[in-house]
């Protein structure tokens, strides 16, 4: 018999026993009244013809006639009320003798039940929680195993529990020895850049020492461009390498967005493009400064190249008991909704980007953000225009 089956069997055997014990104790009880009923009977007719022996033929049609009544009128009769007596009068209780059993029983069998249905349940419970605290082990990597005396129905489960908990295990070592070399990898590429674009920035102010002219200047933005994809790449290793040294003390919101606008002046001076920042009062949250500065630079210069001439960069931040929020948006004509999945990808450009950049200062700002236990996300208002909305968490 296959252990689905006997579980089934173990689950149906108590109800089984209770209905049974209900079945025969209330036969037991049913066999009791009836006997008391014509041993009643029997003694008020032993009184009449005792007191009364030429009775006895109206007697016996008496007892005839009330056979035949119907239950219902037997139920509805009160008959005797008219003469005084009440039913307390009548069959004082079941004799203790013929009482205790069935209630013994009955509630030994109330016992049994109980007993088949909570405890295999208990005994359930206590292996559930077995494997559900060594899975929270496992997520906190305390890992460790848990020891099963005997087979049970859980076992096949435990097994494959293992199974999943290990592949896991070699999965997540593969993962992090595969972004270990990714970001070394990046580090070399970046590391071998620097030596030839410094050589490159050399050469070409004695070239325009030499030969000015426009060309000189066209090679001088390419330069300054394959410098700032260097800088970028080493980042990016260093974010992946978990190097990447950020400090923990409190950051004023209404300070950092301020010095972020400051580093952007020139161009938005430039664009004629004008930032607002509103005071708010005093928000903080345990974060570096410098890096948070970084990532604001990014999403504002950001929201800065999408906006019309003569636009508005608007910047808001407010707290609650969970996080403290900031919101950065543009009056410009948004993100295209094919672009919204990818804006935060490794050098992703949208349908709509502008200027040279290499689609970097978005995945720069998230993973800033997310080393200091925040989220970003960006969205287009119904009013038109782009948001990025950041929270970071006190916990």
């Amino acid at each position: 018999m296959s252990e689905k089956w006997k579980q089934k069997i173990l689950l149906f055997f108590p109800f089984a026993i209770l209905m049974a014990s209900m079945i025969l104790t209330s036969a037991f009880f049913l066999h009791t009244y009836r006997q008391i009923a014509f041993e009643h009977t029997s003694a008020l007719c032993e009184t009449i013809l005792a007191n009364s022996p030429e009775a006895e033929p109206q007697l016996l049609a008496a007892l005839k006639d009330y056979h035949s009544l119907a239950e219902q009128e037997i139920r509805e009769n009160d008959y005797l009320e008219k003469y005084g007596y009440r039913l307390d009068d009548f069959c004082n209780g079941f004799p203790p003798d013929t009482v205790l059993f069935p209630i013994l029983f009955f509630l030994a069998t109330a016992c049994s039940f109980a007993a088949g249905i909570f405890l295999p349940r208990r005994k359930n419970r206590k292996r559930i929680d077995d494997l559900t605290e060594y899975l929270e082990r496992v997520n906190i990597g305390a890992g460790g195993t848990l020891i099963q005396m005997k087979e049970d129905e859980y076992s096949h489960l435990q097994d494959e529990i293992y199974k999943t908990v290990t592949m896991l295990y070699q999965t997540r070592e593969a993962a992090v020895a595969a972004r270990k070399n990714y970001a070394e990898n990046l580090a070399n590429i970046a590391h071998q850049l620097k030596t030839p674009i410094t050589a490159a920035f050399l050469s070409l102010q004695l070239m325009e020492k030499e030969i000015p002219g426009t060309y000189a200047e066209q090679v001088k933005q390419q330069l300054k461009r394959l410098n700032s994809l260097e800088e970028s790449l080493l980042m990016l290793s260093k974010i992946d390498a978990g190097t990447l040294p950020l400090k923990r003390e409190k950051v004023d919101l209404y300070t950092a967005l301020n010095l972020a606008a400051d580093n952007l002046n020139d161009l938005l001076r430039k664009n004629c493009i004008t930032i607002d920042i509103p005071e708010n009062g005093c928000i903080e949250f345990l974060g570096d400064l410098e890096w948070t500065m970084e990532a604001l630079i990014n999403l504002i210069k950001n929201c800065m190249e999408h906006s019309k001439p003569g636009g508005v960069v608007h910047c808001d931040y407010s707290e609650n008991p969970l996080y403290v929020e900031i919101r950065v948006w543009d009056d410009g004509d948004g993100f295209d909704t094919e672009d919204l999945p990818y804006l935060f990808d490794r050098f992703y450009r949208g349908q709509r980007a502008v200027g040279d950049g290499i689609g970097i200062g978005l995945a720069l700002a998230r993973s800033i953000f997310e080393l200091q236990n925040g989220t970003i996300t960006a969205c287009n208002l119904q009013s038109g225009g782009a948001r990025f909305e950041i929270r970071i968490y006190s916990h």
